[in-house]
């Protein structure tokens, strides 16, 4: 029996916030034959500063393999504006369908420091794979 392999993880840090991201495509909630493919991505956000950072909004920007842009912008994350003090981490799982069966997804989350400043923090850019991708002819 084959070892499983963890699904990839993405990362990047702007001034003390670390944001990571993992995708996972989601066989049983895609159909192919009507192009509708589904991924799932955990993103956690450590605030590895001595800020006390709170999201207040998130723009994401989502390019699938046919070059078709979409752009998401909106308050908080989930329905939530969470608070982070220094060490702490917050975690959540969305989705995003795509009418291709790959294609890219990244963005910025705004923070609003408890000193009134605000933090433009990049939100990695991140694969989205599926078994149904095809090779272009070389």
């Amino acid at each position: 029996m084959g070892r499983r392999v963890p699904p990839p993880q993405y990362e990047h840090i702007t001034d003390g916030v670390r944001i990571r991201v993992r995708p996972k495509f989601m066989h049983d909630e895609s159909e192919p034959a009507r192009a509708r493919f589904m991924w799932s991505y955990t993103v956690d956000v450590e605030n590895e500063s001595e800020q006390t950072w709170t999201i207040i909004r998130r723009h994401w920007r989502i390019v699938d393999a046919e070059g078709r842009r979409q752009e998401v912008e909106g308050e908080g994350v989930i329905g939530q504006t969470p608070t982070l003090g220094p060490g702490e981490r917050f975690s959540y799982t969305s989705g995003a369908p795509l009418a291709a069966p790959s294609g890219i997804m990244g963005g910025t989350y705004d923070l609003k420091g408890d000193d009134g400043r605000v933090l433009i923090a990049t939100i990695p850019m991140f694969s989205l794979d599926s078994p149904y991708e095809t090779s272009l002819p070389c």
